[in-house]
């Protein structure tokens, strides 16, 4: 017996619209570049948070300059004007540590408007961030890395392999632990503390930044 028609008169079930089914579509912005001053830890940590979060409304371009803060700058304004319009933003993570000049890299990223993370005195006070609140000064590098291989043994900012899984969970409270340390713009000046939370929460998506 041949099948009976459903009443619109179609033989199969209707099915669901696709355009219905297509999940919101959102272009992306203007890639934003950054530029860092070391050429592992940061470079793989950023790496590994854009992999962790998955903001696929941001497209971020990560390069590596591997000197002194000014030539970074230099670096990132160079980047930037050769590629004409074609980068949102432009992001410099430096360290104060040791390095000279550090003031002019600062003016020159100011009157250049490239945007400044810099952590006092080194990366290694982020990463410390993603695990405990921490107030006290910290003299350098070694003492750095001293704090925070009670959470990850066997640190090294030369090792060419970088542990992200260590910190996936921890960045939201890094975020706001930073944010208590020092005021935008006044990093340089304030020990401990670290502006790559304004970083992160730009190529963070905003549901995940609570």
């Amino acid at each position: 017996m041949a099948r009976q028609p459903k009443p619109d008169g179609r033989k199969t079930p209707r099915r669901e619209s696709t355009l219905r089914r297509r999940p919101a579509h959102r272009d992306p912005l203007p890639p934003v570049l950054v530029v860092c001053g070391a050429k592992n830890t940061e470079p793989a940590y950023l790496r590994g948070l854009l992999a962790s979060v998955d903001n696929r409304a941001v497209d971020v371009k990560i390069k590596i300059c591997d000197q002194d803060p000014v030539s970074v700058v230099r670096h990132t304004v160079g980047e930037r004007d050769r590629a004409g319009d074609h980068y949102h933003q432009a992001w410099c993570v430096l360290d104060v540590d040791e390095f000279a000049h550090l003031d002019e890299a600062l003016r020159l990223a100011a009157d250049e408007g490239v945007e400044v993370a810099l952590s006092n005195p080194c990366f290694e006070l982020w990463l410390l961030l993603h695990h405990r609140d921490h107030f006290g000064e910290i003299a350098g590098y070694q003492q750095a890395k001293r704090h925070l291989t009670d959470h990850h043994p066997g640190y090294s900012k030369a090792a060419r392999e970088f542990d992200f899984g260590r910190y996936r969970a921890g960045w939201p409270d890094a975020v706001d632990r930073a944010r208590k340390l020092a005021r935008k713009g006044e990093e340089a000046k304030k020990n401990p503390s670290s502006g790559m939370w304004r970083l992160v929460r730009e190529i963070v998506p905003a549901h995940l930044q609570g």
